[in-house]
């Protein structure tokens, strides 16, 4: 055999007993997080369980992936066909949230059901969609609404103002004290601060319980100049809610006093929810519904609303008196899992008469 190909032959010799030698590692398979995903969404689409997937990357907490995480699939899961679509699909009519609409006016108007609308847009709280929202409409809708949504009427004259807020100490801008001596509590002054503690009820592992935040009323130097703009919505103050790896879920109301009329509580809320830091960047979580919150009016008020997860969100709740009372007026809020960061920046809080 000429010295060339022995020297061929003894390089192939040498990679094959090196295959051997290291297994089948160099043919891993592997999968990329996407928008939406979750362990049990991916253990069906490769056929195999969530536990096995646990067991191949070590993950702690089976509830929190992220975006981009690089998943080990454990051998003998059977890839998927094809991956499924993480976004509603561009073609077909679709349809631009306006002022007033709800899921059920547009489903209405078009001829559809609202749970088609939904599962078209894959919206899970069919009673929060936002103004300016774009959502396809599945086919088979009757109605079809103006090519351009048409401008209200410019007004002859200027809207009333706002009458003035009802809440005490409403942006949190006047002061603070720790309630039971709890130095990790620094509750707004005029502000009642409740929290829950035991299951969660969205999970059953150790650390699917509700814990106890900590609070803080944050003046701006306290916070980095470029987050000034994210965190504080007016003054110079905001309010921050948060605790490390745990789920939090608590209340902050006040007892306000109303004659008969129509009131507008007004809320901003950053939810600031972090289930780990790549690079110095925050990955957020891909459960629109992992943060959470309600507007509290007495005994009643609004369902659990998700709002945009590391966004400004300023949210309102309408509501009627009928006869003059001390009503509880607040909000609640809550994490639902104990992520890396459960954080929540709330600020510039009002109530006032609907004009």
């Amino acid at each position: 055999m000429p010295k060339g190909q022995r020297i061929l032959w003894l390089v192939g010799l040498w990679a094959a007993l090196l295959i051997l030698m290291t297994g089948t590692a160099w043919a891993q398979t592997t999968y990329v997080v996407q928008p939406g995903d979750t362990l049990n969404k991916i253990a069906r689409q490769w056929n195999t369980t969530v536990a096995d997937i646990v067991a191949a990357n070590g993950i702690i907490n089976p509830n929190l992936i992220y975006v981009g995480q690089m998943l080990i699939i454990p051998d003998g899961a059977v890839p998927p066909t094809a991956p499924p679509p993480s976004a509603p699909p561009p073609t077909g009519t679709t349809y631009v949230v306006q002022p007033g609409d709800t899921l059920y006016r547009v489903a209405v108007r078009f001829g559809v059901t609202v749970q088609a609308l939904a599962a078209a847009n894959y919206i899970q709280n069919v009673n929060f969609i936002t103004v300016g929202q774009v959502l396809v409409i599945p086919g088979g809708g009757g109605n079809v609404p103006p090519a351009t949504p048409l401008p209200p009427p410019a007004p002859t004259n200027p809207p009333p103002a706002a009458g003035p807020n009802l809440l005490l100490n409403g942006s949190f801008e006047g002061g603070w004290y720790h309630p039971g001596n709890v130095p990790e509590l620094q509750i707004p002054a005029n502000w009642v601060f409740e929290w829950d503690e035991g299951p969660t009820g969205f999970g059953n592992a150790p650390w699917d319980v509700w814990v106890r935040p900590e609070v803080r009323v944050l003046p701006a130097a306290y916070l980095p100049p470029h987050e000034h703009d994210l965190f504080i919505f007016e003054g110079a103050q905001t309010v921050k809610a948060f605790k490390g790896n745990g789920a939090i879920s608590y209340r902050l109301y006040q007892d306000v006093t109303l004659t008969p009329g129509s009131y507008t509580l007004k809320i901003g809320v950053f939810p600031d929810l972090v289930t780990a830091y790549v690079n110095g960047q925050k990955i957020r979580p891909s459960d629109p519904a992992a943060g959470e919150v309600r507007f509290m009016v007495g005994s009643g008020g609004s369902g659990w609303l998700s709002p945009v997860i590391g966004q400004k969100n300023v949210l309102a709740y309408t509501f009627t008196i009928v006869s003059t009372q001390t009503v509880r007026i607040g909000v609640g809020v809550r994490g639902k899992y104990a992520f890396e960061n459960n954080g929540w920046f709330l600020d510039a809080w009002s109530l006032t008469r609907a004009q």
